[in-house]
């Protein structure tokens, strides 16, 4: 009878057998590879062709609208009915809409100045705004120095309140949800809300507001963001080629989030819910859901800033990926079965927004890029088609550079460094799918705010030490 010894895994009567590891490795992948591997990789090969033609199909077809809409569609204030807003000396400040902005924070000690500032600049009566910084922040500092910048601008006569919760419970979500229900904000007609990094102009309210007011079926107005540190580091160089599309392209073709909802939007569509780490889809998708539309301003812009550390992007590419896949699980039925809602809205909202852009999308990139074409050159016998393997590739690369094309040049490493990214993302993807421990994992974005460029102001203007000092006389 043959025996394996402890050096070896095949029988010593085994054809072709050899007393070498590495030669019974050879000779098990020998064996294994025709009747398993190759059948299985060509399997995979298939599947992986399939989501490339998906994603090439979706970006596409997003390219024709997005040139459709630049050469035919009329601008924002020419589609809709739009006015600007002007003092009414009989009126007076009456002839302005009570307006609440919303300022979450969690230990913003870089960027809170910031934002509190922009926020209270904004060119709208005093007496018709609120302004309300939900500070969730643990660091007891922090706090205090949060609530010092509220007093001070108080002291100016700014209608801003200072909120905090006793627990932290549902993170952005649980303290939007918390604030609406302050009575001093009964009043307020329309929402707006900033994340702690947004830098508004003064005129963001006098040029959003007036498509709500005459445009009823409008709950939300989709501003631009703009990055105030994209030539900080290759990094955030990177980030907004990706995000640059997002908004030039994606936005524009249908696609929003929230940045400004009218209170009987979000009433009808049930009001903030932390079930996901995406809030604001969630609120979005639910609002659409009930018939309202909602309008992107290519034009208004508003500054924000990048994760300028990988493990701040990490983080946020996490939360970004596991909460829409995990929305897509709890609302792909409800989305299915809404009565209020055309067909054609139904299959986009399930079809390209969630499947293909949230999930195909991931898993395509770092499936086929990152661990089938490897293979494929182990297994020759697997052949992979030059249209799948560089065509669709190449272009689907070339119709994402179309939002930044001052960083055409860096298309090569923006292609690695998604093919890094793919995999973090495909693994944030498959957690809010299966709704893993960490699906509600939320990390809050590290920022810098001016504390970079200061740095490197410093440096600049440190004097400079002379040659002669340093060598000394000889």
């Amino acid at each position: 009878m043959a025996e394996v010894s402890a050096k070896s895994f095949i029988p010593e009567s085994f054809p072709g057998y050899t007393a070498d590891i590495a030669g019974q490795f050879g000779l098990l992948w020998e064996l294994i590879k025709a009747p398993l591997i190759v059948p299985l990789l060509r399997i995979c090969v298939y599947i992986c062709l399939a989501m490339s033609i998906m994603v090439f199909l979706e970006r596409l077809y997003m390219g024709v609208v997005i040139v459709l809409v630049k050469l035919f569609w009329k601008k924002p204030d020419k589609r809709y009915k739009w006015e600007a807003m002007k003092d009414d000396l009989e009126m007076g400040n009456g002839a302005f809409p009570m307006v609440l902005v919303q300022i979450p924070m969690f230990n913003e000690r870089e960027v809170y100045k910031i934002s509190i500032g922009a926020a209270c600049n904004l060119s709208w009566p005093a007496d018709r705004l609120v302004i309300q910084v939900l500070d969730d922040s643990t660091d007891l500092v922090i706090k205090d120095m949060v609530e010092k910048e509220c007093i001070r601008w108080a002291s100016k006569g700014i209608n801003i309140r200072y909120q905090i919760r006793e627990t932290r419970g549902g993170y952005k979500a649980g303290a939007l949800k918390e604030g609406l229900k302050r009575d001093y904000v009964k009043e307020c007609e329309y929402v707006v809300i900033f994340d702690a990094d947004f830098r508004p102009e003064p005129d963001f309210l006098r040029r959003a507001v007036p498509f709500l007011i005459h445009n009823p079926d409008i709950a939300l107005v989709q501003a631009r963001w703009r990055f105030v540190n994209a030539d900080e580091c290759m990094l955030t160089r990177m980030q907004e080629m990706s995000l640059d599309y997002h908004f030039t392209v994606e936005q524009e073709v249908g696609s929003a989030t929230h940045a400004f909802f009218g209170f009987n939007a979000i009433n009808e569509a049930g009001g903030w819910k932390d079930r996901t780490t995406v809030e604001d889809m969630d609120l979005a998708v639910r609002a659409g859901l009930k018939g309202w539309k909602f309008l992107y301003l290519g034009d208004l812009q508003v500054k924000s800033e990048l994760p300028s550390t990988f493990k701040a992007f990490r983080f946020q590419q996490h939360r970004w990926s596991c909460g829409p896949a995990n929305l897509f699980r709890k609302m792909m039925m409800e989305i299915a079965l809404n009565k209020k809602v055309t067909l054609y809205k139904k299959f986009y909202v399930i079809y390209s927004f969630f499947f293909v852009r949230k999930l195909i999308a991931h898993m395509f990139t770092f499936f086929f890029y990152c661990v089938i074409l490897p293979l494929t050159i182990l297994v020759p016998e697997v052949y992979v088609p030059k249209w799948g393997a560089i065509y669709l590739p190449c272009i689907i690369t070339a119709l994402n550079s179309v939002g930044t094309p001052r960083s055409f040049h860096l298309l090569f490493y923006w292609v690695l460094f998604e093919n890094v990214m793919s995999f973090h993302r495909t693994k944030a993807t498959i957690i809010g799918l299966l709704e893993a421990k960490r699906v509600n994992e939320w990390v809050v974005t590290e920022k810098l705010g001016d504390t970079q460029k200061n740095k490197s102001n410093a440096k600049s203007n440190a004097p400079k030490k002379s040659l002669s000092k340093i060598l000394g006389d000889r």
